[in-house]
């Protein structure tokens, strides 16, 4: 079997190749990166690492050829023309390269009247993807709940959590949970016949939910007293991405970041690892 990943070392795709390896010989591994250096410890592991550009189709191709799996995680861009741009490349790269199946990112700010600034590119995916002849899974990922962890400190000092989203809810997954989901679809042929799965834990959260697990888990009284959108957007400009990250709380405040399926039960057989437990672990981990 030849499984190919993409965008292999950002966040979520250095966790997706470590689950694949774990469930395939490293040599059945080729990943491809826009800095080949950066994945120098796959390489020393077996594995085939190839150069990749996003806005070349034609190196995408070179990339994908006669992958039995190919695993694609978009690139950190902000906007969806951007997106949906390297996404075109991808469906072109991938039919002529004769993929097998095809396993995509998405997640699950997707909905026609989401003000998120991704929201076009997310849902543009299952809808061009189904106009396609590909074999393809789309995986959706609810919102991350690593950045929880290095955020917890600032929230403690705030003694509050600031999300600006009223009276709505959130659904989280970890990175470690949606890598071992992806891995376990791209092994696992049974799973290929539903076209999209939605990660996330089983429950979701209000703010005084939330504020009350970080409370429990830090041991400090963490409130909630959210600051406007605006507001947010300009506290959290760093890269630019203030914007960006003020629009997807927009989305969320109208309840369309809470989401809750039982989609990882389906693929792993257990439930997704909950909240509480995983912040208890990873505070425990980096103490």
């Amino acid at each position: 079997m030849k499984i190919v990943i993409t965008g292999a070392t950002g966040h979520l795709g250095q966790q997706i190749v470590n689950q694949v390896a774990q469930r395939v010989n490293a040599t059945e591994i080729t990943l491809g990166v826009h800095t080949p250096a950066k994945a120098a410890q796959f390489s020393e592991q077996g594995m085939h690492v190839l150069p990749l550009d996003y806005r070349n189709q034609d190196s995408i191709t070179s990339v994908l050829q006669a992958a039995d799996v190919a695993i694609y995680v978009p690139s950190k861009s902000h906007d969806s023309f951007s997106r949906v741009t390297e996404f075109e490349n991808v469906i072109g790269a991938a039919e002529k390269a004769a993929v097998g199946h095809l396993i995509v990112m998405g997640f699950i700010a997707d909905q026609v009247n989401n003000p998120f600034d991704l929201s076009a590119f997310y849902g543009y995916v299952p809808r061009r993807l189904a106009g396609t002849d590909l074999s393809y899974t789309i995986l959706r990922n609810a919102l991350y709940a690593d950045p929880l962890v290095p955020y917890l400190p600032e929230l403690i000092e705030r003694h509050n959590v600031i999300y600006p989203l009223g009276d709505a809810s959130l659904s989280f997954i970890s990175l470690a949970e949606s890598a071992a989901a992806f891995a376990q679809v791209a092994v696992t042929p049974a799973l290929w016949t539903q076209n999209m799965y939605t990660l996330t834990q089983e429950r979701s959260y209000t703010m005084p939910a939330l504020a009350q697990v970080l409370s429990d888990v830090s041991g400090q009284s963490i409130g909630y007293a959210p600051v406007t959108l605006k507001q947010f957007g300009e506290m959290y400009n760093e890269g630019n991405e203030g914007h960006m990250l003020a629009s997807m709380y927009a989305g969320g405040a109208q309840g369309l970041l809470a989401t809750v399926t039982d989609d990882f039960r389906k693929i792993m057989g257990r439930p997704a690892q909950t909240l509480p437990d995983f912040l208890v672990a990873e505070l425990a981990r980096q103490a």
